[in-house]
C-alpha cells in the first residue's frame, strides 16, 4: 500500500469516529466568548443546578445585567470603529483639497527659491515695530526686516530674498526671528507665521500631515489660513 493512501486512511479514520483531525481548522479553540457562549453557560448553569437549592433571582439578574454590558461595549466599539473610519476618509478629502495651494503655518524657518520672494506674518500685540532677524544655515544674520504695527493684528512682512548690501543670497532654509517693540520701548520675542505651498499629504497614525515645500510635514490643524 502507497504511503499516500496510508494519509488517507488516517483521515477517514478521524472521520469516523465523528472527530476533527489534528491539523484541522475546525479544531482550534476561540480565545474570547461571545454572547452566544454566555447564554449557553446560563442555560448549563440552569440545567444542573440543585433542584432544591435554586439558582437566587439576584444572581440571574446581575448575570443578565454583566450580559447586557459585555453586548452593549461590543456594540459601541463597533460604532468607535465606524467614527474613526469615516473621520479618517474626511481629513483625507480635506488633505487633498489643499495640494497645490499655499497655507500659513507657525514656523521659524523659510525657503528661498533661485528667484523671487519669501512673506510671512506676525501677530502684533499692539502699536509699535516689528524686527525681523535672517540667518543662513551657519547662523550668519544676513538681513532685518522692519514693518511697523499700527494696531494689534496681523502684520505682514516680505523678504525680497537680498542682503543687507543687496545681493541676492543663494537658494535654501534660512531662519527667521520676530522681535516687537512698543511704543515704551520694550521688545518682546513675537511668534513668526510663514506661507508655503502644500505638495502632498500623509495620513499618520494620530491625524493628517501636510508636506509643504521647503518646510517639511507640519500637522493640519496647524493651518492658520488657506490662499
Amino acid at each position: 500500500m502507497s504511503s499516500t493512501s496510508g494519509v488517507g486512511q488516517g483521515s477517514d479514520i478521524y472521520t469516523a469516529l465523528g472527530l476533527n483531525a489534528p491539523n484541522s481548522d475546525t479544531s482550534k479553540k476561540k480565545s474570547t466568548l461571545d454572547q452566544a457562549d454566555f447564554l449557553r453557560l446560563m442555560t448549563e448553569q440552569l440545567q444542573h443546578q440543585d433542584p432544591l437549592k435554586p439558582m437566587d433571582n439576584t444572581q440571574m439578574v446581575a448575570q443578565m445585567a454583566q450580559l447586557s454590558q459585555v453586548q452593549g461595549i461590543t456594540d459601541l466599539n463597533a460604532t468607535v470603529k465606524g467614527f474613526q473610519d469615516q473621520m479618517s476618509g474626511d481629513q483625507i478629502l480635506r488633505g487633498a483639497a489643499l495640494v497645490g495651494h499655499d497655507v500659513l503655518v507657525p514656523s521659524t524657518t523659510w525657503s528661498l527659491e533661485s528667484e523671487g520672494s519669501t512673506s510671512g506674518m506676525v501677530a502684533a500685540p499692539g502699536a509699535g515695530f516689528v524686527n525681523v532677524d535672517i540667518t543662513d544655515a551657519n547662523g550668519v544674520k544676513v538681513n532685518t526686516l522692519s514693518v511697523e504695527a499700527k494696531a494689534s493684528g496681523e502684520v505682514t512682512f516680505e523678504w525680497d530674498g537680498k542682503d543687507a548690501n543687496g545681493n541676492r543670497m543663494p537658494p535654501g532654509s534660512y531662519t527667521l526671528a520676530a522681535t516687537f517693540t512698543d511704543s515704551a520701548g520694550a521688545k518682546t520675542k513675537a511668534n513668526t507665521y510663514v506661507e508655503a505651498p502644500v505638495e502632498s499629504v500623509t495620513v499618520g497614525s494620530d491625524g493628517l500631515y501636510l508636506n509643504l515645500k521647503g518646510l517639511g510635514t507640519a500637522p493640519i490643524d496647524y493651518v492658520l489660513r488657506i490662499s
